[in-house]
This record gives C-alpha cells, sequence and structure tokens, in this order.
C-alpha cells in the first residue's frame, strides 16, 4: 500500500449499533485516526440468521467500506469474526481485524474454574468459537447461553426496560448458581448492558469484554503494515446505519466531531 494511504480511514462494521462499543475503544486509542462505522441494524442480529447469509452481509459491509477508502476493516460483530472473516482476509487486500469472545483472558483469571459466556447463537454454535473453547484448559468448566432478544431490545433503544431485566435475570441467575466468577460478554452489543449485569450478578463476578484488546490489536497491525497515522490530525468519525438513526445518535451523543447519516442500504 501507498504511503499516502495512512490518511485512510479505519473503517468498521456490526450488525447494529453493538459495535460502537468497539469505536469508542479504537478512538480512544486512536485518537487522530479517521474512522467510518457501518450499522447494518436492518439486518439485526446475526446471530440467528445462516453461515451463507452471514458471509453474505459481512461482504457487501467490507465493500462499502472499502468504497470509502478504508484501510483496515475491523469486525465488531462476534458473529461475522466467527463465520466470515476467514473468507473476507483470504478476498480482499486490506488488513482485518476480528472479535472473539474473552474465553482465554477469562480462563486465566478464574478462581472457581468456572466461566460463563453470553453470546449469540450464531457465535457459540460457529467453527471458529468450538475452536477456541477448545483449547482451553479440561479443568475449566464453560457455561454458554444464548442471548436471545438481547440484542433486539438494544437496537430499539430498551436498554433500561423491565423486559432487559426479566431476559438477564433469566440467562444469568443458572451461571450464578453454578458458581461462575468471570463473564464472558461474547456480543459487541452487550457491553451497553454492563451495569444492569453488574447489577444482577454482583461485584464477585468480572465482567470482560474483547473492546480494549481488539484496539490495541488494531494499533499493532496498523503500525506493522505502516498505516499508523502520526500527526495531529483532528479526526472525524462518520457513521451508517439502514435503520432509524435514533438509538444510535443517543448512545454518540456525547462524541465529537461526528457525522450520522441514514442509508438506503
Amino acid at each position: 500500500m501507498e504511503s499516502t494511504s495512512k490518511n485512510n480511514p479505519i473503517g468498521i462494521f456490526d450488525s447494529g449499533i453493538g459495535g460502537t462499543s468497539i469505536w469508542k475503544e479504537v478512538h480512544t486509542l486512536l485518537p487522530q485516526e479517521d474512522t467510518i462505522y457501518l450499522s447494518d441494524s436492518i439486518n439485526a442480529p446475526y446471530g440467528q440468521k445462516t453461515k451463507e447469509e452471514i458471509l453474505q452481509l459481512s461482504i457487501k459491509n467490507t465493500e462499502f467500506l472499502l468504497n470509502k477508502n478504508s484501510k483496515i476493516i475491523v469486525v465488531a460483530c462476534n458473529t461475522a469474526t466467527t463465520n466470515a472473516i476467514k473468507y473476507l482476509r483470504a478476498n480482499y487486500n486490506v488488513p482485518f481485524i476480528g472479535i472473539e469472545p474473552a474465553i482465554k483472558p477469562a480462563s486465566l483469571q478464574t478462581k472457581t474454574n468456572t466461566v460463563g459466556i453470553l453470546a449469540t447463537k450464531g457465535t457459540l454454535n460457529s467453527e471458529l468459537f468450538e475452536k477456541t473453547s477448545s483449547k482451553i484448559n479440561d479443568d475449566i468448566t464453560i457455561i454458554e447461553q444464548v442471548g436471545q432478544g438481547l440484542v433486539e431490545l438494544i437496537e430499539n433503544g430498551k436498554i433500561h426496560s423491565s423486559e432487559m431485566e426479566n431476559l438477564l435475570h433469566k440467562y444469568l441467575q443458572p451461571m450464578i448458581d453454578q458458581k461462575i466468577d468471570c463473564l464472558v460478554l461474547g456480543c459487541t452489543h452487550y457491553p451497553y448492558l454492563t451495569p444492569l449485569i453488574q447489577k444482577i450478578v454482583g461485584h464477585h463476578i468480572k465482567i470482560i469484554d474483547s473492546g480494549e484488546a481488539v484496539a490495541r490489536q488494531t494499533k499493532n497491525i496498523l503500525s506493522k503494515h505502516q498505516l499508523l497515522r502520526n500527526d495531529n490530525h483532528k479526526s472525524h468519525c462518520s457513521f451508517y446505519s439502514n435503520k432509524d438513526i435514533t438509538v444510535l445518535t443517543g448512545i454518540l451523543n456525547d462524541s465529537t466531531n461526528i457525522s450520522i447519516e441514514k442509508l438506503d442500504f
């Protein structure tokens, strides 16, 4: 790639608004970098779709970001990473950063040897997740829970609803009963639920997500490819969504120098 391409933006996509939790970590670590975020909210959640559907949506999202001259693409969706990133890396000439549930960090931190993971069906059933979790020490029990309905509530701005609280109680109580001491959030939407989850599980259970690790890896790969922007550029962050932008606007309300646009996509 030409050296001038270091001025190109970082592209990020997710099945919806959840990947903004990753964008926030990337933007915090790399404030001088322009970013383009694509929210494919009209097709959320990806977790209920077939592998082929997830692959086709990931290709469409990738090509949108490449048409905007992205120098690297962060697949800010666990389900898209686990089902499509191998294909994307083989077929496109930019670096891709994927997201996997932080099972390994949790396995290194647990004292009860019991780790919970809350994720979508598409992530938990994927080949990549199976490969990752199979490498974990046999002494550690991993309790998997599909977070059915959580993404839809977040996408509809119902983070603090009684429906959300009821679903979380239903999903988390069995894990609490089985003495987990680490809970992995295996979907980029779920960090927006951290305060509510912490209230339910208590402070003796550590909540772990992938955001900071993904931001660090993005910086490392940009540096490796000599694509890291090292000037004092005042960055601009562009957000695109193919659904009503009210909820997206609400969660970005404290961010500066951003633009949000609704797409017919």
